[in-house]
């Protein structure tokens, strides 16, 4: 379980196949204080559980169909990545409760500046749009956000500059790929109803 505040922005060192897995190499300095061997960190909102670490490098193996689910097989040498670990009871939840599963793959259609902020429009497949209410949460890359408004092919949120230049959005832009975790509440809400 994660929170959806970015601890750090990670660097892409590989992603190889190995066998009937994919080994993803990421460099990062903060994730990996106090982590051990086994234990769940969220790579643009994907949970991974580490297989080794050394230095500054940590290890995930990651299966075929997480890469065919998420924006992680899109990934190549020197790409950041958002980067959180797992929360500990007793942490203060800053964000929003992230599971780390990956509802679909969402689309920027649209990224605009007003006033220092920046604006998202995602576009996400029809079966996630029945999760998506107005002012709810949504994990865009593993960044806790509310949504600002509900359009018919997704929706629009609003981010600060601070999250701008500390997470991956800073820098994508129309057409690029947002792995898309709809709100847990959110989800068993609509389950219940349908």
């Amino acid at each position: 379980m994660f929170s959806g505040i970015i601890e750090e922005l990670g660097v892409v060192r590989s992603l190889v196949r190995r066998g009937a897995v994919y080994v993803l190499a990421l460099e990062a300095d903060a994730v990996l204080e106090g982590t051990r061997i086994g234990d769940s960190i969220a790579v643009n909102g994907v949970c991974l559980t580490v297989v080794g670490m050394e230095k500054r490098t940590v290890r995930f193996e990651v299966m075929p169909e997480t890469l065919k689910v998420t924006n992680l097989a899109r990934l190549h040498s020197s790409d950041k990545v958002n980067l959180e670990r797992s929360l500990k009871v007793g942490d203060r939840i800053s964000g929003h409760f992230v599971t780390g599963h990956i509802d679909c793959l969402g689309a920027i259609r649209r990224k605009t500046h007003s006033g220092g902020n920046l604006s998202f429009e995602i576009d996400i497949p029809a079966a996630c749009r029945g999760y998506i209410i107005p002012k709810g949460s949504v994990a865009l890359d593993g960044i806790s956000l509310t949504i600002a408004q509900v359009n018919p092919s997704g929706f629009t949120v609003n981010i600060i500059p601070h999250t701008g230049a500390h997470s991956t959005l800073g820098f994508k832009g129309s057409s690029d790929a947002v792995n898309v975790e709809c709100d847990i509440l959110a989800k068993s809400v609509y389950c219940q109803r349908h």
